[in-house]
């Protein structure tokens, strides 16, 4: 595997349509990859066809058997839980390790998530050990990775990114980074990306609008989703630079908010990609 481009499911939930609709479409719009986003129990969006998230109380084969239909393969599993609340996060990201096995999804994707007001400034850490110590021990016998992503009020910035990472020892915890998360908490991407590039294992390609830029950089830890790849501030011949030279063979899961900016992300995305490779052989 070279560097290829995913979908995130978000880009169809502003459709309002159900996960088996966004797998249809992001087939047809050229991806390979897609990146679901999964939930535990019964969801009423979801029940209803409105919402694109999968519970993790389907059958996974079937959802493995809906994305070979179209040709897709998963890049990850979208698992976001509060690691400082064991009680949720540790069967949370048990299971999902064993989704992301049945359906043939590399890593499962995760942040710290939203600090809980009692824990003080040294618990937190010790919480979250534990959490990843046991979410751990479960990859390691699916050969299945974790990935911190840079999205909170620790990972927003890579030095925090790096100390959870550094909380647990193993092969298979390693990074999701996310450029537009990253940006838009005040941090220089490339450089971090730079810091996080021997552990990375998938990467959100995420844009950000000028416009959201003036108005929300430094504001916030993070966005939901960003705008089409290239109309944004984010420079993807930079990112992309360094992830070749870092010798990365993974997916960029695109993470915008309509199937018109995943189309043009994956030309734009698809372009610099063809554009470095004939300077390369040139």
């Amino acid at each position: 595997m070279s560097i290829e481009i995913g979908l995130n499911m978000e880009f169809i939930r502003s459709e309002d349509k159900p996960f088996a609709a966004g797998v249809e479409r992001a087939a047809q719009l050229g991806f390979r990859y897609v990146e679901p986003m999964v939930h535990n129990g019964r969801e009423l969006l979801s029940e209803a066809g409105y919402f694109h998230s999968v519970s993790m109380d389907e059958e996974p084969l079937e959802i493995k058997d809906l994305l070979d239909r179209y040709g897709l393969k998963p890049s990850g599993l979208s698992a976001h839980c509060p690691l400082m609340r064991p009680e949720i996060s540790v069967p949370f990201l048990e299971k999902a390790i064993r989704f992301a096995a049945a359906i043939g999804a590399p890593v499962v994707n995760t942040d710290e998530g939203i600090r809980p007001p009692w824990l003080d400034d040294q618990e937190i850490w010790v919480v979250m050990r534990y959490t990843l110590l046991r979410a751990v021990r479960v990859a390691e016998r699916y050969g299945v990775y974790i990935g911190l992503e840079p999205h909170q009020s620790i990972s927003k910035t890579t030095e925090g990114l790096l100390r959870i990472h550094g909380l647990v020892k193993s092969d298979y915890l390693k990074i999701n980074y996310d450029t537009g998360n990253a940006y838009l908490a005040g941090e220089d991407p490339y450089k971090g990306l730079e810091a996080v590039k021997d552990l990375l294992v998938h990467l959100h390609a995420k844009d950000i609008s000028i416009r959201q830029s003036e108005t929300e950089r430094g504001q916030v830890t993070g966005t939901p989703v960003g705008c089409a790849c290239g109309d944004g501030v984010i420079d993807w011949s930079r990112v992309i630079s360094i992830l070749q030279r870092a010798g990365f063979h993974g997916v960029l899961s695109v993470e915008c908010g309509t199937a018109e900016q995943a189309a043009r992300s994956l030309a734009h995305l698809n372009a610099v990609i063809a554009s470095q490779a004939a300077a390369q052989t040139a």
